[in-house]
C-alpha cells in the first residue's frame, strides 16, 4: 500500500499568538465559463473557515463540479465530479479551514454558472 504525503496544519510561521479580529465574508464569482478558478487565497497572519460554497447553474443544463484546495504544494480534491441537473444548485456545507499559502479553487462544465462562497476570517496580523 501506497502512502500519501502528509502535510500538517499550522505549518505557517505566522501563526495566532495574541489578539485579532473575526468577520463573517463571502466571495463569489459571476458566470464561469467551463474554467477552473481561485475564489478565495489564504493570506499570512488569517485563518479561514469555510461555512459554504453554492453552486448555481445559469446555462440551463447538466454538467459537473470540481472544487479543491492547494495546500501550498498539492492539490486536494474536496469535490470531483459531482453531478448536478439543469439550473440546480448544489451547496457544500462541511467546513473547511485554509491558512496561509492555501487556497480555494472551484470549476464547473457548464458555459455559466454562479459560485458564491461564505466564510469566517480570523485576522491575527
Amino acid at each position: 500500500m501506497a502512502a500519501g504525503t502528509l502535510v500538517s496544519s499550522g505549518s505557517s510561521g505566522s501563526m495566532p499568538t495574541g489578539s485579532g479580529s473575526e468577520r463573517v465574508c463571502r466571495a463569489s464569482i459571476h458566470a464561469l465559463n467551463n474554467q477552473a478558478q481561485t475564489i478565495l487565497t489564504g493570506l499570512a497572519g488569517h485563518i479561514y473557515t469555510i461555512l459554504s460554497i453554492v453552486f448555481c447553474d445559469q446555462q440551463g443544463a447538466t454538467g459537473t463540479l470540481n472544487i479543491k484546495i492547494n495546500d501550498g504544494s498539492n492539490d486536494i480534491a474536496i469535490l470531483s465530479g459531482q453531478t448536478h441537473g439543469s439550473e440546480e444548485t448544489f451547496i457544500w456545507s462541511d467546513r473547511i479551514a485554509l491558512e496561509e499559502n492555501d487556497y480555494l479553487e472551484v470549476y464547473n462544465t457548464v458555459t455559466s454558472g454562479d459560485w458564491y462562497v461564505s466564510y469566517i476570517d480570523q485576522n491575527w496580523v
